[in-house]
């Protein structure tokens, strides 16, 4: 099964469909714009499709509703979760300082762009 992410005109992904082996592939091998094809058929209003990888084994990261398609990169990310936080170079968020790694809970303060440990009742 092959998947494709429907963008929206400033590349934020609308909804991910599954579309059959049996359409995308030819001759034991995928092709994309076989997909598209497809589902620009199937729904000839929609936006752009992209195909993406349900294992990130392309373009980076499964994309999901509310994820961003960034063309020059070729790669999906999704939503930053705090203003602080940046892309790596896999264009996964990251917190500026690193989550400590002793097996207790933490949370993200924003405010003091830091791991607050969580209290636990």
């Amino acid at each position: 099964m092959a998947h494709f992410a429907e963008l929206d005109e400033t590349s934020t992904v609308l909804r991910v469909l599954v579309v059959g082996n049996d359409i995308t592939t030819i001759d034991g091998v995928e092709d994309e714009q076989r997909g598209i094809d497809f589902l620009d058929d199937l729904f000839p209003e929609s936006g752009t499709w992209v195909q993406t990888s349900y294992h990130n084994n392309h373009r980076h990261n499964y994309a999901g509703i509310g994820s961003t398609y960034d063309l020059a990169a070729d790669a999906f990310y999704g939503p930053q979760q705090y203003p602080s936080w940046s892309l790596d170079e896999d264009y996964r968020w990251q917190a500026p300082t690193p989550m400590p790694d002793d097996g207790n809970e933490y949370d993200w303060d924003e405010d003091t762009t830091s791991w607050i440990e969580t209290e636990i009742e």
